[in-house]
């Protein structure tokens, strides 16, 4: 009996020191399953990430970002007129209003050119007056008068020839001489001739002046007009103001010059419009309109963005100027558009490089800074 509970007791031992020899061994199994197991749930995870990330790439972008420069109008201002420069009052970088005074020519030889004509233009207006009024009233007595004393003349005249020719009537010829006769008859044609022109340079008083002497003096009077404002508006030209609010870039002139209307006396770059000269790719041409609002940004005022819109589409291609970085490839065709931009406070200068940002439609704008923007300018260009 001791014995078969002894033999029990030993097969018992020999069970658990196998059991013992075989959970390292099935552990050491068991090991590589969990192993396994990790990596395929680490990479289910980074699966569905690079799924997400792809996904979301592919979403449409909230803005399109272009790039470009800073582009405005310049006025090259010269003087109308050639003569020696007086005064120069203005300087470079000086903000000018419109109508401000430049600088002025001088003007010691045409103001005695304007007296002048302003001489003659006064003499012809009283030719043209006279002309209009008519004869006055004592010119035309005069003229009556004139024929009265003819018509007497031509009476006293008539009566002498009839008595000489009733007194050789009734004589025969005996009581007058021939010569006599003559001188009577040269006597009444001569007054009755007389009384004629009197009577015509009335009716000339009557008629007043001629209707093409009348139009003559006009036209002389619109010629003396016209040489006169000529000379007035060179008085006004000697003073060179500026044309609208603007900065003066460069100042060419000085005093003492001879001006001339081939030579610029100042370079004047306009404060308002300012745009942006920038090109989109053809893909992204659908999406861009005129009348697009757009906001500007620049490097020079971080954080800081200019508000603008769309007012230019170009309606040719052209290949990708040098000067103009975009993702694209440079030999890829690119349509130009204008961005203009609000600068009340004239902080944006020619050329300085600007990135541009035009929300797309149905799509909330996202700030400059937003990886949505950076997203949108990695895909558009």
């Amino acid at each position: 009996m001791r014995c078969q509970i002894a033999s029990k007791i030993q097969t018992r031992q020999n069970a658990l020191e196998l059991l013992a020899i075989e959970q390292p061994s099935q552990r050491g199994d068991r090991m590589p399953k969990i192993l396994q197991w990790g990596i395929l749930v680490i990479g289910g995870i980074a699966l569905g990430a690079v799924l997400w990330w792809s996904l979301a790439r592919r979403t449409s972008p909230t803005e399109l970002t272009v790039y470009g420069n800073v582009d405005l109008r310049e006025v090259e201002l010269p003087f109308n007129g050639s003569e020696r420069i007086a005064e120069v009052l203005a300087q470079e970088g000086d903000h000018v209003k419109s109508g401000q005074l430049l600088a002025r020519l001088d003007t010691s030889r045409l103001v005695p050119q304007v007296a002048k004509a302003e001489a003659d233009l006064a003499a012809q207006q009283q030719v043209v007056d006279r002309l209009h009024h008519g004869n006055r009233p004592e010119e035309i007595g005069q003229a009556r008068a004139n024929v009265d004393a003819a018509a007497a003349d031509a009476h006293n005249a008539r009566a002498q020839y009839d008595r000489l020719s009733s007194l050789s009537t009734n004589s025969s010829g005996r009581a007058v001489s021939r010569q006599d006769m003559d001188s009577a008859k040269a006597a009444l044609d001569s007054a009755a001739a007389r009384l004629a022109v009197n009577q015509e340079a009335l009716a000339l008083e009557l008629a007043g002046p001629r209707k093409e002497d009348v139009a003559q003096g006009e036209a002389q009077l619109r010629a003396d007009q016209a040489q006169l404002a000529l000379l007035q508006q060179q008085f006004v030209d000697a003073d060179l103001r500026a044309p609208l609010d603007a900065t003066v870039r460069s100042r060419i002139v000085e005093p003492g010059e001879i001006s001339s209307p081939q030579k610029p006396a100042f370079a004047l770059a306009i404060e308002d419009p300012k745009w942006v000269r920038a090109y989109v790719g053809e893909t992204d041409l659908g999406a861009v309109h005129e009348g697009m609002s757009a906001a500007v940004t620049v490097d020079a005022f971080r954080g800081r963005s200019f508000s603008g819109w769309v007012g230019f589409i170009s309606s040719v291609a052209e290949f990708t100027p040098k000067n103009v970085e975009t993702p694209d490839l440079r030999s890829s065709l690119v349509y130009e558009i204008r961005v203009f931009v609000h600068d009340p406070g004239d902080d944006l200068r020619l050329g300085m490089p600007a990135t541009v940002h035009v929300p797309l439609p149905g799509a909330q704008p996202a700030s400059p800074g937003s990886s949505g923007a950076r997203r949108a300018a990695g895909e558009g260009g």
